[in-house]
């Protein structure tokens, strides 16, 4: 994505493009993996040592909460986060904790009502087990 695309983006999602979010934005843009926060800041502070921890942190939040990021929480290790571009799921190791895109398969809406009261955004899959690596390890044992 280009840096005007970049720019153009977060200002879509009223988001201001502050040199420090744009730095997030485009390490995220042209990151193939799902990097950590702390990752992403070694990675945005590298290139900009003036961006602190707490910027890059509150910049993450904002980008996630403006809809151009995802978080995706990994059950006892640190979230991992992915931006939104083509519509994916994701599968998540439980032994080495990493992170892959999966094909999107369209997922039902719940029957009307059976929310109760809630407003559903989204709905996504997590898929949970050994990748190919661990995988492989665990069946040569």
């Amino acid at each position: 994505m280009s840096a005007e695309a970049i720019k153009k983006s977060l200002e879509g999602s009223g988001l201001r493009c502050t040199p420090q979010r744009y730095a997030v934005m485009a390490f995220l843009m042209h990151h193939s993996g799902h990097p950590t926060a702390a990752e992403i800041f070694k990675a945005v502070n590298r290139t900009d040592p003036r961006c602190s921890r707490a910027t890059t942190y509150n910049n993450l939040r904002d980008l996630v909460q403006a809809g151009l990021v995802r978080e995706v929480a990994v059950e006892g290790r640190a979230a991992r986060f992915d931006v939104k571009g083509k519509r994916h799921h994701h599968f998540i190791c439980d032994r080495c904790g990493n992170v892959e895109d999966m094909e999107w398969y369209e997922v039902p809406k719940p029957a009307s009502g059976s929310l109760g009261k809630r407003t559903l955004r989204q709905c996504e899959l997590i898929f949970r087990g050994l990748c190919t690596k661990c995988a492989s390890r665990h069946a040569s044992r």
